[in-house]
């Protein structure tokens, strides 16, 4: 993209608030579960999704807001899709429990195996690109090589459900968020996992009685965000113990059984997050005060991230089906 091409040798400026729609793109006939910039900067026009229609789609979302391509292998819904860190391919899994890899330019399945159970959570390994971490409707959650089609580990929590996965920096340990509250306890909510020993590190993270359907690492400091059903974001130390920052809580957008993600600004200044009710909330990472609500959706946007190179370029998606890029 000649967009991209001037932002490639510089370093990323301030973070503004978006104000104006560039694109409206309306092609999925489901809700969208997930959007993704590639990775790769040269390839960052591209944004991929994932959809209750059983389609993932890539999309040039930075010059023309046309979709360039539709896959098409799952039978059910599709919850998870992500790029690999290459941009070759993409990883996808969906209520049919099947996983794909999927080859971005011929389509064809590089990888395709049944998984035990529906998934709802896709994450590749930060440092070790061959390698995901899969969760969903199950208490485990797997480490897959997809070099060999094999699992590697099995993490076994005693829970329902994974609702999202994060690696901490450099990939040893990761989190996982599960639905695991009753009404006595609220341990196992947040989990911290030894990646390589599949062993526990701690159960004990978040003790109030919500559910946290996403997690979002910050990208300068050591810390992460919580999304809660309670209606607003938690702060943590991504550090042992990983105690939560009683001082700062992100409230005022609304969850209400939604699984709204939400994310900081490539610089680390702004926490963006989805509400349930269509609106965008951007909040001051260091005050916790919101700068600006932008009304993006009539029906639940679920998702708003910033684009890695261009500044101040947002894409959401919502219940609709709709994704919308934003500057």
């Amino acid at each position: 993209s000649e967009l991209i091409k001037p932002y490639l040798g510089s370093k990323y400026k301030l973070t503004e608030v978006p104000r104006s729609l560039i694109f409206h793109m309306s092609q999925h006939s489901g809700p969208v579960n997930e959007i993704q910039w590639c990775p790769v900067r040269e390839h960052s026009h591209m944004l991929l999704s994932a959809s209750m229609d059983k389609t993932v789609k890539v999309w040039d979302a930075v010059d023309t807001g046309c979709c360039l391509s539709t896959y098409s292998c799952h039978s059910c819904a599709v919850r998870a899709a992500r790029w690999s860190s290459c941009g070759r391919r993409i990883l996808s899994g969906g209520f049919d429990s099947m996983l794909h890899l999927t080859d971005v330019e011929t389509g064809k399945q590089i990888f395709s195996t049944k998984n035990e159970f529906r998934i709802s959570v896709l994450k590749f390994h930060p440092t070790e690109s061959n390698i995901f971490i899969c969760g969903g409707f199950s208490p485990e959650v797997k480490a897959w090589d997809v070099r060999t089609s094999k699992v590697l580990r099995v993490y076994k929590a005693a829970v329902q459900q994974t609702l999202d996965i994060l690696f901490l920096p450099e990939g040893r340990e990761f989190l996982t968020s599960t639905d695991a509250v009753s009404r006595d306890s609220a341990d196992r909510t947040v989990i911290a996992w030894d990646f390589q020993s599949a062993a526990k590190i701690s159960n004990q993270i978040f003790h109030e009685r919500y559910t946290c359907p996403s997690l979002t690492l910050h990208p300068k400091e050591s810390v992460f965000v919580a999304q809660t059903n309670g209606n607003y974001m938690a702060l943590f130390s991504a550090q042992r113990p990983y105690r939560i920052n009683k001082k700062k809580r992100y409230e005022g957008h609304k969850v209400e059984g939604f699984a709204v993600g939400c994310e900081f600004s490539p610089d680390g200044t702004l926490l963006v997050t989805g509400s349930s009710d269509g609106k965008v909330f951007f909040y001051n990472y260091h005050t916790a005060r919101i700068i600006r609500t932008l009304s993006a959706h009539k029906e639940a946007c679920v998702s708003a991230i910033f684009h890695p190179v261009l500044p101040s370029l947002l894409a959401t998606c919502d219940w609709a089906g709709e994704i919308k890029i934003w500057q």
